[in-house]
């Protein structure tokens, strides 16, 4: 999007055509208009393709016909994270470093009575100008500058927290350490903490959460943060009083789309993990949240779960836990992995399709899938890792559901497990 695209996007003519084919796909849209000279075809097929997009992300947000770029909502927060946020941020005043589309500071003004919102990019500047409008809110500051040099004119301990997602993206490259990323949230530490007694800092989901306290003295707690069972975020709290001899709380968040229950896992990754000398009735592979926070043996000790080996995340149990923050299967069999053998067990179950799934295994789903022609299955898992003796193994497990756990699967009578 140019100034000049958005420009014609704010005529009220113009909204009105984007509101009147709000439902077409944007291509085809393009195809039909693209000899219409009185209207920007390509700025509006553009804003066809965000609201689709947006109406999944940020529902309550999309009702009031935004404005997007493509870039600025790929990397904006989901509707559930930042609705979590705000209830670990509240206060008089905030400012966000991070700008962008604004969907975070839109969600914060609800618990601030001063947001600042911060973006060096003019034009998403005058893009979230018009969707505060459209919005109804009006206690945030919009500020195009320099993250840095806006925050340090204000005077030591103004704001109660400094919000910062880091730009991971310099020079069309990714990156997912702290220190590459801008801010520099590590090289700022001291800074920050002058204006603002706490922070809260949006990391990559990739990020190793491991060793983080010692790059951020006072970090106070680590929060990793999932949605449907992906892993979206990880938010590293920080506290002035908090320094390097006092502990740091490590939790997982696991949140749905499809209902308001909110699975919280505290802990630390000290718990000894018990290891099973052979599957058990039920498999369970933890949310994507717990394995990151690297909580998985917490969540064990908890449900007296048992796992698969030494090296995975993987559970099993003679128990059925409908609750269990994460996916649970019923064990059919289990049998050493040989290529030359793995055929004929794929027969005898009748195997043709399956979600493949494999961890400390030498081949890819993508190989396993082509190498035996398997389809995809959302009932039928295979689980392809090692035995507690690390030998090559396949789980085959049924994938349980909380309405049909009791009644739809019985183990095959012919299974032998071996591991």
């Amino acid at each position: 999007m140019t100034f000049e695209e958005l420009q014609r996007l704010l005529d009220p003519e113009v909204q009105a055509v984007i509101d009147l084919h709000s439902a077409e796909d944007s291509v085809t849209f393009a195809l039909q208009f693209h000899s219409h000279k009185d209207i920007p075809v390509r700025a509006i097929a553009e804003q066809l393709a965000c609201r689709q997009k947006a109406a999944k992300k940020l529902p309550n947000f999309f009702r009031h016909n935004l404005l997007y770029t493509p870039l600025a909502l790929e990397q904006a927060s989901g509707e559930l994270t930042a609705q979590y946020k705000t209830s670990l941020m509240s206060g008089k005043r905030m400012i966000d470093l991070s700008g962008g589309l604004g969907a975070d500071s839109m969600f914060l003004s609800r618990v601030f009575q001063e947001v600042v919102y911060c973006e060096r990019d003019a034009l998403l500047c005058a893009l979230f100008q018009h969707n505060l409008k459209k919005s109804g809110i009006t206690n945030v500051q919009v500020k195009n500058a320099d993250s840095i040099d806006l925050l340090a004119s204000y005077p030591d301990d103004f704001f109660d927290w400094i919000y910062v997602d880091p730009a991971r993206r310099e020079q069309g490259r990714r990156s997912i350490g702290l220190e590459s990323a801008s801010p520099d949230v590590v090289a700022g530490h001291d800074t920050f903490l002058r204006k603002a007694r706490r922070i809260c800092v949006k990391a990559s989901p990739a990020l190793e959460v491991t060793g983080l306290k010692k790059l951020l003295p006072s970090l106070q707690s680590i929060i990793v943060v999932s949605v449907d069972s992906e892993c979206k975020e990880i938010l590293l709290l920080l506290d002035r009083s908090s320094n390097l001899q006092q502990p740091l709380m490590v939790k997982a968040i696991c949140l749905s789309s499809a209902s308001e229950v909110e699975v919280e896992v505290i802990g630390n990754s000290d718990v000894e993990k018990t290891i099973a000398s052979s599957l058990k009735k039920y498999f369970y592979e933890p949310d994507a949240a717990i394995i990151k926070a690297k909580l998985t043996s917490k969540l064990a000790g908890d449900f007296g779960f048992e796992f698969m080996n030494k090296t995975v995340d993987y559970l099993t149990s003679d128990m059925m836990v409908e609750t269990f923050p994460g996916k649970t299967f019923r064990m059919i069999e289990c049998i050493l992995y040989k290529p030359k053998t793995f055929k004929a067990f794929l027969k005898r179950h009748d195997i043709v399709g399956a979600s493949i799934q494999r961890r400390d295994f030498p081949l890819s789903p993508e190989e396993l899938r082509k190498q035996y022609r398997l389809l995809e299955s959302d009932r039928a898992f295979l689980f392809f890792s090692r035995d507690v003796a690390g030998r090559p193994v396949s789980v085959y497990c049924i994938r349980c559901f909380p309405a049909d756990a009791e009644v739809l699967f019985v183990q095959d009578q012919n299974a032998t497990p071996e591991c």
